[in-house]
């Protein structure tokens, strides 16, 4: 049980959750405007779909999670002690075989789906890869990627239902990986001493704290003044303006506590809150 529990742990089980939900919220958002278009056969098994998509995500997300460990040891012996790996409850090299188990079941998975579905696993899995082990130590290249690959779970959910469902959440896809990018370089402005001594080059080293927050913030207004394209295009009814408001809100939250008391951490954590609500403004409005 004691090693069941890290292991969840090491794939940070409920961040796979909520990205496996993300996956759905964006198929039901593509299926809601594409029903009158979709072909019976394909509403009957919409449910083996949904369920395939579901596990897919969650077992790729993990596996991510487990490698960005896995070439985090150093940074996390200072920011992070407490996690499996330097916490000496999951030898390092079981924690990557592990990884690679879920990528490879995540990916066979995601092939039982369709070829879209495929190939926006195979993508997000290379990309995952790359930034444990190289990118998330440069500067912004990492958070670009962070910033794709949360956005990339709606398109992989409308792509569920091809390629006229990834079209059609799209501009999903674009808001959810701008609020991530700033979230991530204001996760970096936490982390800097860790960052620091492992060698890492993120963008709060290479530009200053004060200007990766200016670049935070910037970031988050696009994605505040483009939070209504959605109920513009019709894409999302009113409900989601109502919700997507309350979001907005905690972002502006988010933005005093980094660019006026100078608190990335609480920063981050609004940040995050703010997405919760823009992912249910998603789901209200369809």
């Amino acid at each position: 049980m004691y090693n069941l529990k890290a292991y969840l742990e090491l794939i940070r089980y409920k961040n796979c959750f909520m990205a496996a939900v993300a996956t759905l919220v964006g198929l039901f958002i593509a299926y809601n405007i594409l029903s009158t278009n979709i072909d019976i056969v394909v509403v009957e098994l919409l449910l083996v779909y949904s369920l395939l998509g579901f596990v897919s995500v969650f077992l790729i997300t993990g596996a991510g999670n487990a490698i960005n460990d896995y070439y985090d040891i150093d940074i996390d012996k200072i920011n992070r002690p407490e996690r499996p790996i330097p916490s000496g409850r999951i030898y390092r090299k079981k924690a990557l075989y592990f990884s690679l188990i879920l990528f490879f079941l995540g990916f066979i998975i995601s092939t039982m789906i369709n070829p879209i579905c495929a190939i926006i696993a195979l993508v997000n899995i290379i990309i995952l890869y790359l930034y444990a082990r190289s990118l998330k130590k440069h500067p912004l290249s990492g958070n670009i990627s962070i910033g794709y690959l949360t956005g990339s779970l709606f398109l992989f959910g409308g792509g569920i239902l091809g390629l006229d469902g990834v079209l059609t959440v799209f501009i999903l896809f674009l808001l959810a990986a701008l609020a991530t990018l700033s979230r991530e370089i204001i996760k970096d402005i936490e982390d800097i001493e860790g960052d620091k001594a492992s060698g890492a080059k993120t963008l709060p080293i290479i530009i200053g704290k004060k200007n990766a927050s200016y670049a935070a913030t910037g970031f988050v207004i696009i994605a505040m003044i483009a939070s209504p394209l959605p109920f513009f295009q019709s894409i999302l009814n009113l409900n989601y303006l109502y919700v997507v408001s309350i979001a907005n809100v905690v972002f502006l939250a988010s933005l005093f506590e980094l660019m006026i008391k100078s608190n990335p951490e609480k920063s981050s954590k609004l940040l995050k809150i703010g997405m919760l609500f823009a992912l249910f403004a998603f789901i209200a409005g369809a």
